[in-house]
């Protein structure tokens, strides 16, 4: 199937090279997938929330800046907020293609 995919993918670049258009390009030089892309987002997100983690337990020792502290946490609630609405979206377009006729 992937080998049919691919010989299909070579015979149209070839035939859009014929007519002077640029090709499409396979999937191996595409960069990232969806998945990667939001497997990374994820990453930064927990990154994100334990740096605030961190900043509020060393405020509670004495050892953080006011400051800093704000920061952080207000940096872990814009990433919660963001990660709720792109998971809210991604939701949404499920529903959006389940509910497409077949």
């Amino acid at each position: 199937m992937v080998a049919a995919v691919g010989n299909a993918v070579q015979a149209y670049n070839a035939a859009l090279k014929r007519m002077g258009a640029p090709g499409i390009e396979s999937r191996d030089n595409a960069g990232p997938g969806f998945s990667d892309v939001l497997k990374e987002v994820a990453k930064e997100a927990v990154n994100t929330a334990r740096e605030a983690e961190k900043q509020s337990l060393a405020a509670t020792e004495g050892k953080a800046d006011l400051n800093q502290v704000v920061n952080a946490v207000t940096a872990a609630e814009v990433t919660v907020q963001t990660v709720t609405a792109v998971r809210d979206r991604v939701i949404s377009a499920y529903q959006e293609i389940l509910r497409m006729p077949i």
